[in-house]
């Protein structure tokens, strides 16, 4: 299966239409947030570009692109922890992806928790912080060495 993009008409199509025609950025990425399709739980944000996209589709798993390395990685790779994608949805305008997907292993953060999103801002005297609002589910330097 090849998957091709479609070419972005007028806005109706686009938000009311069937062809998938997702909106990359002038950088060739898009924003694609992951949640648990079990509980909703969002795990992790991360970005795609149509490579990525087209992968995830192909194959069921979740692809993204690494800003920091230049390249398209699978989630899992390294850890063992992929992503099953029981579901992929975009936005009205089609500019954010959202993949709701079985997380595979204890969890989507390469920090070791579950979630990305595993802090909260709290008022803290005259400022704010961050405050851990879990446990870790898993050691990262078991899983990936010292970074």
């Amino acid at each position: 299966m090849t998957v091709e993009f479609s070419e972005r008409g007028d806005s109706h199509a686009i938000e009311e239409g069937s062809a998938l025609a997702p909106k990359f950025g002038a950088d060739g990425l898009i924003p694609a947030v992951a949640a648990d399709a079990a509980t909703g739980t969002v795990l992790m944000m991360a970005w795609m570009d149509a490579t990525a996209l087209s992968a995830t589709i192909e194959t069921g798993e979740a692809h993204y692109y690494s800003r920091s390395r230049a390249k398209m990685w699978r989630k899992g790779e390294s850890s063992g922890h992929v992503q099953r994608v029981k579901e992929i949805r975009l936005d009205c305008d089609q500019d954010t992806v959202l993949l709701l997907v079985e997380q595979v292993g204890p969890g989507a953060c390469h920090v070791g928790y579950e979630s990305c999103f595993y802090r909260k801002v709290v008022k803290s005297g005259d400022g704010v912080a961050l405050e851990v609002t879990g446990d870790k589910t898993y050691d990262p330097h078991a899983v990936y060495g010292e970074h």
